[in-house]
């Protein structure tokens, strides 16, 4: 048996691109989930009582394990509710967790006279975190954002927990079947760096050309 088979890599790799194209999908759909969640919470937390409420709930998240949340969101889940339908949610609430403080910093790092300028003029509400706050606060955080995007996509190998054929798992079966553990897994490392090397170069672009100075 040679070290490294160029006709089972050939062979494997639809499989193993079919297993990438499903974790890049995850990645996404997940990703707008915690930037859309994340964004709501961070303003949410701004209220009082209910902000305390939230703030206990994302701490929970935060600090329970994403393996067990998918494994008992799916359990729980209606039967017509598909994995990757759960692996995605999930993925995206736990990362709302992490993305709502990268905004919360943003907010607060708004200067107090910007605020103090929108109540003197009677904006409202709408109007003062639309055109005032958020674009300055988000342009902030960009770099820490893009971090976690890149962090999601790789914990979507968790997803095999509940049965998601993304990458990793193809791989573990490509492998077992065809004892060739070393191609295939090489191969994984290979196509998640082909993903994420260009994600982390985008996000870099962004960085100079968006964030705050």
């Amino acid at each position: 048996m040679t070290f490294w088979d160029m006709e089972f890599t050939a062979e494997a790799m639809p499989d193993l691109l079919s297993g990438l194209w499903v974790t890049v999908q995850a990645t996404v759909m997940g990703y707008l989930i915690a930037l859309t969640l994340g964004l709501l919470i961070a303003v949410v937390r701004r209220v009082r009582v209910l902000g305390a409420l939230v703030h206990g709930v994302m701490e929970f998240i935060r600090t329970t394990p994403l393996v067990a949340q998918l494994v008992f969101v799916f359990l729980l889940a209606p039967s017509t509710v598909t994995a990757m339908t759960v692996g995605v949610v999930v993925l995206g609430v736990h990362y709302s967790a992490y993305t709502a403080e990268v905004y919360r910093s943003g907010i607060e790092g708004v200067a107090k006279g910007q605020w103090e300028a929108a109540r003197a003029l009677s904006l409202p509400a709408s109007r003062t975190w639309g055109a005032i706050v958020l674009p300055q606060a988000i342009r902030k955080v960009i770099p820490a954002l893009g971090n976690y995007l890149i962090a999601m996509f790789k914990d979507t190998p968790l997803l095999f927990a509940i049965g998601v054929a993304e990458l990793l798992t193809q791989a573990q079966r490509i492998g077992s079947v065809s004892f060739r553990l070393v191609e295939a897994y090489t191969l994984v490392g290979f196509l998640f760096l082909a993903v994420s090397i260009p994600s982390a170069i985008l996000i870099r672009r962004l960085e100079r050309r968006y964030a705050a100075v």
